[in-house]
């Protein structure tokens, strides 16, 4: 299912044609032209309107080795203008939830090589906002990748993932979309494999791109790739449907104890204002301060407000935590996203927005609803 490579090499080719042809003239202290390699000395490169564009986003923040991996592979070719939206603390298991009736902040942030924004939502607040025209001079890129995401979302757990979100609410407004996880394992794996994943979907990212500039790109749903454990030892691509897998909610009792009076308990939105300040990530420390800052504006004490006319004492008050506990897998299908997964297959699953009713479901519906409602109503 790969690509063929020369059909790369070709669309690469006549890109950095283009781009050089443009660039004649206009010497400006550089060296003569290259690939745009030179991500360091260029952080926020001009827009070049003969390249591309596409949205990165995520639901685990500007930091995450996977969003680091994947944009620096981008950038190395040089066939792209890149921009992030992404949030500024992990939304990780966030689904599909916007911020309503409440203020966003947008503050940009420094990535090698593209132009990035911060903002105190959800992945889906990232693509809706980056959509807008309201952030970035463009409403519409080419492509949306939202990864990659540490930890697979496949089967269930596309319900739950924001990263899978961030591409669904891409094909909402109607632009192609790729969500990408790594299935990452604990005492397993490492940050390098992040970079494997990386290389690993490259040529799919380009195969869509080409192919959404030729029209030919599935329009009516976007991708979800779930990489192997190994990324660098995959056995290729599969395409696969969405399995029955999820793994099992625990809610852990908390002592009251830990959590006295007006301890912060909830990362909500707060009121901080849309801003677009050109602040900038000048240096880690001032990063860690500004977001420590951040976070602390955005925390929300939780207090408790009694019921009208009675007294807070009347209130039990418990305390909870949620878990996600994997439980055994006795069959694995090859042809579902899950079993592929584990299986060393690089899952590719085709996730439309809305789902398909298989017959005999519609059948036992419509026996119910028969059944249940008087035929003279």
């Amino acid at each position: 299912m790969m690509m063929p490579p020369g059909l790369v090499s070709n669309l690469q080719e006549a890109l950095q044609n283009r781009k050089g042809s443009q660039e004649q003239g206009s010497k400006d202290n550089e060296d003569p032209p290259e690939p745009a390699s030179s991500t360091d000395e260029n952080p926020e490169p001009e827009f070049d309107p003969s390249k591309p564009i596409l949205l990165v986003t995520n639901s685990d923040g500007v930091e995450s080795p996977g969003l680091t991996h994947l944009v620096e592979a981008l950038v190395r070719q040089g066939l792209y203008n890149v921009h992030i939206c992404v949030p500024q603390s992990d939304k990780s298991v966030s689904g599909h939830s916007v911020t309503f009736k409440e203020t966003v902040e947008a503050c940009s942030a420094k990535v090698s090589g593209a132009s990035a924004f911060e903002i105190s939502g959800t992945p889906v607040d990232c693509v809706s906002l980056a959509l807008s025209g309201a952030l970035f001079s463009w409403s519409k890129p080419m492509l949306v990748i939202s990864g990659i995401n540490q930890g697979s979302s496949c089967g269930h757990h596309m319900f739950y993932s924001g990263v899978v979100a961030g591409a669904r609410e891409a094909l909402l407004s109607g632009v192609p979309a790729l969500s990408i996880s790594l299935n990452w394992k604990k005492d397993e794996s490492q940050e390098t494999d992040f970079k494997d994943a990386a290389e690993v979907c490259l040529p799919l990212i380009n195969a869509a791109i080409r192919d959404v500039e030729k029209g030919t790109f599935p329009k009516s749903c976007f991708l979800n790739i779930e990489i192997p454990t190994s990324p660098s030892k995959n056995k290729g691509f599969k395409l696969t449907k969405q399995s029955m897998w999820r793994s099992t909610p625990s809610w852990l009792a908390v002592s009251a104890s830990r959590y006295p009076t007006g301890h912060f308990m909830a990362n909500q939105q707060g009121g901080l204002g849309l801003q677009f300040a050109q602040l900038g990530r000048d240096a880690s420390a001032a990063g860690a301060a500004r977001r420590l800052a951040t976070q602390k504006k955005n925390l929300e004490v939780i207090e408790s407000v009694g019921a009208s006319g009675k007294s807070d004492s009347n209130r039990v008050k418990k305390y909870f935590r949620l878990e996600f506990q994997e439980k055994q897998q006795e069959d694995i299908d090859e042809d579902m996203d899950y079993g592929a997964l584990e299986s060393g297959y690089v899952a590719v699953t085709p996730l439309s927005l809305s789902t398909p009713i298989e017959s005999d479901i519609q059948m036992a519906a419509s026996d119910w609803i028969s059944a249940a409602i008087p035929a003279e109503q």
